[in-house]
């Protein structure tokens, strides 16, 4: 994705890609449940919308993260559904599944060429503010981050339960973001575990918020809300620059 594009790494961030978490595992089970596509059918669709916004946000001008946030729902979507057919349909065991999705982001994240390379001339190298590099290696991390936080959720909460795991995960991505903010711990390791946190809590509290475990509201309403409240924090930040320079505030640095 282009430099412009990408939203920088700072609280409104987090809070974006918490909700983000949660809408998707909505949509995830939205898809296979109520499209009635399963958890395999609608896998080709997502690859196809998620390649679309790609395409778009090659060619667009104008600076917006929306297309970054559309692409992180697409993959969480996917995920959601990757990770209920290996453990629900495929019968694959939790522990198996866990191990070889963390074995696969470990490889994806410290094998080959690092993409943490300056910015080149046309921007596309790294993102502003200490988010990795948007490349094929960042997406592909991003999905798996997903698929192995939906199985972790789902694993943790048939122990714990919906609302003790919900808590439980929630916290420990407090801390891990509190730890973050040391500048010796702003590492691309820490960054990823911080995701597959937010992807495990995600996962428990769209289930609360959905399931007859939680607030039984049912997928299509919490769906709704989740996703009007993602929509509000990323048009209320690309919102905020106009803003400021309408006011004549100029952001720090």
């Amino acid at each position: 994705m282009h430099i412009r594009n990408v939203p920088a790494l700072d609280a409104r961030y987090w809070v974006a890609i918490s909700l983000a978490s949660v809408f998707g595992a909505n949509t995830g089970d939205f898809v296979s449940h109520i499209l009635g596509l399963g958890h395999m059918r609608g896998l080709p669709l997502l690859a196809a919308i998620f390649t679309v916004i790609l395409l778009l946000e090659r060619r667009t001008r104008s600076g917006t993260d929306a297309y970054y946030w559309l692409a992180i729902v697409t993959l969480r979507t996917a995920a959601t559904n990757l990770a209920d057919l290996a453990t629900h349909d495929l019968h694959l065991s939790y522990r198996r599944v866990l191990a070889g999705l963390g074995t696969l982001l470990l490889l994806i994240l410290f094998t080959g060429r690092a993409s943490s390379a300056p910015p080149t001339a046309n921007g596309r190298q790294t993102a502003p503010q200490g988010l990795p590099a948007t490349d094929t290696r960042y997406w592909a991390a991003m999905l798996t981050a997903g698929t192995l936080g939906t199985a972790l959720g789902d694993f943790a909460a048939g122990g714990l339960g919906l609302a003790q795991s919900a808590v439980i995960f929630s916290t420990i991505l407090a801390v891990v973001l509190v730890l973050r903010s040391r500048a010796e711990l702003k590492t691309k390791l820490v960054y990823w575990l911080a995701i597959v946190v937010v992807r495990t809590a995600g996962t428990n509290l769209a289930d609360f918020l959905a399931g007859k475990g939680g607030l039984n509201l049912g997928l299509v309403v919490s769906t709704t809300i989740t996703g009007l409240l993602l929509l509000s924090v990323v048009l209320l930040g690309n919102r905020l620059p106009a803003m400021r320079r309408a006011r004549g505030i100029t952001p720090p640095g």
